[in-house]
């Protein structure tokens, strides 16, 4: 009954509906992508560059005289695989450890959430800066970095959720009845925790897929000929009063693409919080 209450909040959620449809739209160009795309995106045409939109070129071309329509489409693959991969890494410790430490309590509390403290102590985009120089520029350590950065909010989200329910008198009751920390973790304590985690990690594709086009935009995301969105965003910046085509399509791109995960996760956020739910 939960279940379909939600899923009739969720689809009467007009912001949810919105974000779907983007995330939608954007994840079929990624999957049609070769067969949308009418040019190849990496093949340089020097007597074809920073040309105006057209009718053989939609959003014109770029400094090597690419088809930046060609381009944007398959970097839609790339910017989705960012915020999966990035919010996967950062999800399973963050997670993890976020239940350990409000299970457990005591020392365990007080050595994980300090650590996550110390990585909270930097700014997001900073810290991924550091991580990269030290991994080196490349679209994994991109994503490698991204996802590093966002384990200590999982980990927080997951230890409130969890030192809220283990006072809970059910879970308190199967602890009196015998029951393992293994089964109380992951067939009570986990489940009921999911709510939260899930909308988080919703947004957070938004952010990581923002993170990484910055990281993009100062040439420590995907390297050159990569067609990824903060990459060619970072380009078009030396062209803006002579070709502003060359870097506003790439930035409609990222903010159609974070916009749609943004407004679901809030639609999703809505539908998930029963405090938030209309009666």
């Amino acid at each position: 009954m939960r279940k379909w209450e939600t899923f009739q909040d969720l689809r009467r959620s007009r912001s949810a509906s919105i974000g779907l449809a983007l995330i939608a739209l954007v994840l079929l160009v990624a999957l049609a992508g070769p067969a949308l795309a009418p040019h190849d995106p990496l093949r340089p045409a020097p007597l074809e560059r920073l040309k105006g939109p057209s009718a053989e070129h939609l959003f014109g071309t770029d400094s090597l005289g690419r088809d930046i329509f060609s381009r944007v489409i398959h970097g839609a693959r790339i910017s989705l695989l960012i915020g999966l991969i990035s919010v996967s890494i950062s999800l399973l410790p963050g997670t993890l450890l976020g239940l350990l430490a409000g299970y457990f309590g005591g020392r365990a509390d007080s050595l994980i959430m300090r650590l996550m403290d110390m990585l909270l102590a930097f700014p997001a985009i900073l810290l991924a800066i550091f991580i990269t120089a030290i991994l080196g520029p490349s679209l994994p350590n991109t994503m490698v970095a991204v996802g590093i950065v966002y384990v200590p909010h999982y980990a927080r989200i997951v230890r409130a959720s969890v030192l809220a329910l283990k006072e809970q008198l059910f879970v308190q009751a199967i602890a009196h009845l015998g029951g393992g920390h293994g089964r109380i973790l992951g067939r009570h304590i986990l489940p009921n925790a999911l709510p939260p985690i899930i909308v988080y990690a919703t947004l957070g594709m938004g952010t990581a897929v923002l993170q990484a086009a910055a990281l993009g935009f100062l040439g420590l995301g995907a390297q050159p000929p990569q067609p990824e969105w903060g990459a060619m965003l970072s380009e078009g910046r030396q062209y803006i009063q002579i070709a502003p085509h060359v870097a506003a399509f790439p930035g409609a791109a990222i903010l159609v693409l974070v916009l749609g995960f943004n407004l679901f996760g809030d639609g999703l956020r809505d539908a998930l919080d029963p405090s938030l739910r209309s009666v």
